[in-house]
């Protein structure tokens, strides 16, 4: 059965995606997502100051602006259809306001193959229909030594365990559809694709409380916990590199001083034998050596 020439489980499909984004942006209004935004800002921050090239991508997300800080002249935004514009509760400064310029699939992104230098993906693999697939897009879409920015909830975590009993008691801690990956198998896909994984990080330790205050009183565990069980953070922060075999970055090329190549010379010799004489000519002044051969 088709609906308007779409069939109808892929009508419920994007449906079901569209949904789960604006339940996260729902989230993200609560004392815990303003936690995780904070977070994930100045981790953003400081990562894409010092990537370098001429295009970059944000997909998803468009509440947190994680390219802000980043330098490249062409720096765009890419969302779902659910939401064109979104702004950043609490700001009324326009450079932090995103809005998508393009409207893409996650599954299927509309830029060239080899065109963008770098790609931050805020959550979005985990409200995905395919992540595996978005990633092969990703790969695609990035030229050789390109970047990729991940983040994403960790289920290894307080948080990760709340939501498990959230969801036995219908009342999940995070929002329902989303399908959270461990950092252990994102890397495992990343490297499986070619990349070279080069940082990860966690972060938002403090228990998983609804309430604001309560949060301020475990202030103390975002140092303990990134000393003591670094791995057990609600948020992880995943840096890859496309690495493509065989290719060679192109350096200056060095001035090397020229050698003059050896010069064999016949001489003639005008003694009564016949004889015919080589005269080794070398790079340096040396003596003359004859080589006489008898006819």
């Amino acid at each position: 059965m088709n609906d308007g020439g779409r069939p109808v489980a892929a009508v419920r499909s994007t449906t079901r995606h569209n949904d789960s984004i604006i339940a996260l942006s729902e989230w993200l209004e609560t004392a815990p997502g303003r936690y995780v935004l904070a977070w994930e800002q100045a981790q953003f921050d400081a990562l894409v100051a010092d990537i370098f090239g001429f295009n970059a991508v944000q997909i998803g997300l468009l509440e947190l602006p994680a390219l802000r800080n980043n330098r490249m002249p062409f720096v765009f935004a890419a969302g779902e259809p659910a939401r064109d514009v979104v702004l950043v509760d609490d700001c009324d400064d326009p450079a932090t306001r995103m809005t998508a310029h393009v409207h893409v699939r996650l599954e299927e992104l509309p830029f060239a193959s080899q065109s963008i230098d770098l790609l931050v993906l805020p959550h979005a693999l985990e409200f995905a229909d395919d992540p595996h697939e978005v990633l092969r897009e990703v790969e695609r879409v990035l030229i050789p030594e390109g970047q990729v920015v991940i983040s994403g909830f960790n289920p290894v975590s307080l948080w990760g365990l709340r939501q498990v009993v959230g969801r036995s008691f219908n009342s999940p801690f995070l929002p329902r559809e989303g399908q959270f990956l461990p950092m252990p198998r994102l890397k495992d896909w990343l490297k499986l694709l070619g990349f070279e994984v080069d940082r990860g990080h966690f972060g938002c330790y403090r228990p998983p409380f609804n309430a604001e205050r309560w949060q301020a009183r475990f202030g103390f565990m975002e140092n303990a916990g990134d000393r003591w069980w670094s791995f057990g953070g609600a948020i992880y922060m995943v840096h890859a590199v496309k690495r493509v075999q065989g290719m060679r970055l192109i350096g200056p090329a060095w001035k090397e001083r020229k050698r003059v190549p050896a010069v064999l010379q016949p001489a003639a010799n005008r003694a009564r034998e016949t004889s015919v004489s080589l005269i080794v000519v070398a790079d340096r002044p040396s003596t003359p050596v004859e080589l006489h051969a008898d006819a």
